[in-house]
């Protein structure tokens, strides 16, 4: 199992491209792998005939782990595919082997099941059947195929004992244990709650995240290690708007694949202030140093179906507003057939998130780790401000958050950053150029 990304741990088999018995090229795209952001083909990089899959299509393997046998010779293919069953076998031996060790640990899986409990969902990956996270354990302790045992659980939900009648074990587990550690005062309630919370109320049903929405998670964790600050700015949008009507005039009598959106204006604008705001494009990864990046990548947060990604437009400050537009259409399409590859996702400098085509007035936004910072732009709407005489006007206006890493981005930073942003918005001519 290659390593798809740099936060990539395991990877989902989507589909073989090639069957076993196929002969394969140096190069040749073997196996569509989904990783936490994208599905990617997976080469060859020898030649060789593909005696064996060790990992089927839509299961997971960690990875570095062996996901298929490649054979030079025919005569080496039996050989491959002895070994590809010694480590996918564990699901073809039945419940002959492990029953008689099973019967001397028969208390060890009553005293993990008040524990392990609540972490194992943490690891588990997405599975097409519904079962308790211990009886996924159980079922990988007593190499048990999950997907052949019947669940008893609510709506068919596999329990641990629908894993331990299918392993052979009687269900003498006496609840006896249960009432036994109400001599350990505090972890008592603690485990009570973990385990009251476990069964879902009627009706509910349980569901592992995907391997995109594992790493979401895993992200947004790890963001909270980061000492972050917000600073909001009202930008009048007047000109701006303007501008996007003009523009979409001229695309009409040019050409629609090349239309200019807002997401490509806002995306323009912001890195036309990072480049006089150099330290705002800096990132700090380690907590010992910073980085000044030499090209301003703007990421700019789109949802798909399942998940959250964040396309880069790479170089934003050079290009202009009509490549700026279609390089986006084109990242957008990727995106959503889940074909990015990894510098196209894993590239920012900084990032965008557009919440005003919802009418969302202002939100903050979580900053992605290894950036220094996030924007979080809301709709644009009519507001009243009075002029340095006193006069009253309506204005469009849309407030801008953005969340920095305290660590290299400071208030005064942030402060003189919003300005020229503001600046560049309400007078958008440069834009164009």
């Amino acid at each position: 199992m290659p390593a798809l990304s740099s936060t990539m741990t395991e990877g989902k088999i989507v589909s073989w491209i090639k069957s076993e018995g196929d002969v394969l090229s140096k190069g040749e795209s073997v196996v569509v792998v989904e990783s936490d952001k994208a599905d990617m083909d997976v080469e060859t990089f020898y030649d060789g005939i593909l005696a064996a899959i060790v990992v089927p299509e839509g299961e997971t393997a960690p990875v570095g782990a062996p996901i298929g046998l490649l054979a030079e010779t025919e005569e080496e293919i039996a050989e491959a595919k002895a070994k590809a069953a010694s480590q996918t076998g564990s699901t073809a031996s039945p419940a002959i082997a492990p029953t008689p060790p099973r019967a001397t640990s028969t208390p060890a899986p009553a005293i993990s099941q008040a524990t392990p409990a609540p972490a194992a969902p943490a690891a588990e990956g997405p599975r097409k059947i519904v079962a308790t996270p211990y009886a996924k354990k159980l079922a990988k302790q007593h190499k048990v195929d999950i997907n052949k045992v019947v669940g008893t659980g609510p709506f068919g939900r596999i329990t641990p004992a629908d894993v331990e009648a299918a392993v052979g074990i009687t269900p003498s587990k006496p609840v006896a244990p249960k009432p036994a550690p109400a001599a350990a005062a505090s972890p008592s309630p603690a485990k009570a709650a973990a385990t009251s919370s476990a069964p879902a109320l009627p009706g509910s049903t349980v569901i592992s995240f995907t391997t995109m929405q594992a790493a979401v998670s895993k992200n947004m964790v790890d963001s909270l290690s980061v000492p972050t600050f917000r600073v909001g700015y009202p930008v009048t949008t007047n000109a701006l708007d303007a501008l996007y009507e003009k523009v979409h005039n001229l695309d009409s009598l040019i050409e629609f694949s090349h239309r200019v959106t807002m997401t490509a204006l806002l995306a323009k604008a912001a890195a036309m202030a990072l480049v006089q705001h150099p330290v705002v494009n800096a990132s700090c990864k380690d907590g010992k140093s910073f980085t000044y990046n030499s090209n301003i990548n703007i990421a700019v947060a789109v949802a798909i179906n399942g998940g959250l990604i964040t396309p880069v437009l790479q170089d934003a400050d050079k290009l202009d507003l009509y490549l700026l537009s279609q390089k986006w259409k084109e990242l957008v399409e990727k995106a959503r057939a889940k074909q990015l590859q990894p510098h196209e996702y894993n590239s920012g400098t900084f990032t965008l998130s557009n919440l005003g085509m919802f009418g969302v007035d202002r939100f903050d936004a979580i900053l992605p780790p290894g950036q220094g910072a996030i924007m979080a732009v809301g709709a644009s709407k009519p507001t009243v401000v009075a002029d340095a005489d006193g006069f009253f006007s309506v204005k469009s206006k849309m407030l801008v958050n953005v969340t920095a890493d305290h660590r290299i981005v400071y208030g005064a930073d942030l402060a003189a950053f919003l300005q020229t942003f503001a600046k560049i918005v309400e007078n958008p001519e440069s834009l164009t150029l």
